[in-house]
């Protein structure tokens, strides 16, 4: 996969596909310079699974006393001090988290960042692929199932819908996600994947103009 420029990104404008109506002006206007928030990275892993199909590894958390228990999201977590920069976490947090080697992960690019007000964290995504079928070993403290959607379905407009949602911070309500494999992926991880998406898709138009 070739690099990605930041200039070819597609940003804070594919975020907002994914985005509450209510938080789609907040977050444009959000200067990440002047947030006293916690770092952290992603990773969007890109791997051919056992039938060749080009897949995504979401990571469902399990149940803890936090706003994101239980919650579908990528592996990753919060920057440790002796993490040399966010990508170096996005790579120890996915080896740690699902058992893919940080070694062999191939990193393609840093997508764009996004801030995440419920737990105050600015986090990094990162895209990355691996070239063959992966085998997972989940950090069992942490991770209660992976979550394997295809790239295909991701690119396929009819599987964005309208699901009702709640959390730890948030009351019933109905947000616009992705319905992949029967499972509602919303919030920061359905904006990080509506960027790549939208960035593939772009590849494509251009690839058959």
């Amino acid at each position: 996969m070739a690099k990605i420029k930041k200039n070819q990104l597609p940003g804070r404008v594919a975020h907002a596909i994914m985005t509450h109506k209510s938080r789609r002006e907040e977050l444009h206007k959000l200067d990440f310079s002047s947030l006293s928030a916690k770092a952290a990275s992603v990773m969007v892993l890109i791997y051919p699974n056992s039938k060749n199909k080009a897949c995504i590894a979401l990571i469902r958390r399990n149940k803890y006393p936090g706003v994101h228990s239980n919650q579908i999201g990528l592996p990753g977590g919060a920057q440790e001090e002796n993490d040399l920069d966010e990508a170096f976490t996005a790579l120890r947090e996915t080896e740690e988290e699902i058992g893919v080697s940080a070694s062999q992960i191939q990193l393609v690019s840093a997508l764009t960042q996004l801030y995440i007000p419920p737990s105050n964290f600015l986090v990094s995504p990162y895209l990355g692929t691996y070239s063959k079928p992966p085998k997972f070993k989940l950090q069992e403290a942490e991770v209660e199932e992976i979550i394997e959607i295809k790239v295909e379905d991701l690119l396929n407009d009819e599987y964005v819908q309208y699901k009702e949602v709640s959390s730890a911070y948030l009351s019933p309500t109905t947000v616009k996600c992705l319905y992949l494999n029967n499972e509602i992926v919303w919030g920061a991880t359905a904006m990080i994947l509506s960027e790549l998406k939208e960035y593939l898709n772009g590849i494509i138009k251009n690839s058959n103009n």
